[in-house]
């Protein structure tokens, strides 16, 4: 995962021009870059990896469904028949 890059003087020049207290700066911009810090950005690649995965678990998943629909096809066949039988 890439961490995202924080400008922490323009950061602090933008809010001291705004006229906001050297205290409020100040804690603003640790919170912030503190913050910034431990997110995280998903990258294309972490992305595509993901995208496979989730492709692997979707035929999986239409693999074990088409199973489940021939077992019940062969159930109603095989209940369906001695009564036709009869």
């Amino acid at each position: 995962m890439a961490t995202i890059t924080f400008d922490t003087l323009k950061f602090v020049e933008k809010l001291k021009a705004a006229g906001v207290p050297d205290l409020q700066v100040k804690a603003e911009s640790e919170a912030l870059q503190e913050a910034l810090g431990t997110a995280e950005m998903a990258t294309k690649h972490d992305i595509e990896r993901v995208k496979s995965q989730l492709r692997e678990m979707k035929a999986e998943i239409n693999a074990k469904l088409t199973l489940v629909q021939w077992m019940l096809a062969l159930t109603v066949v095989a209940e369906v028949v001695p009564l036709l039988v009869m």
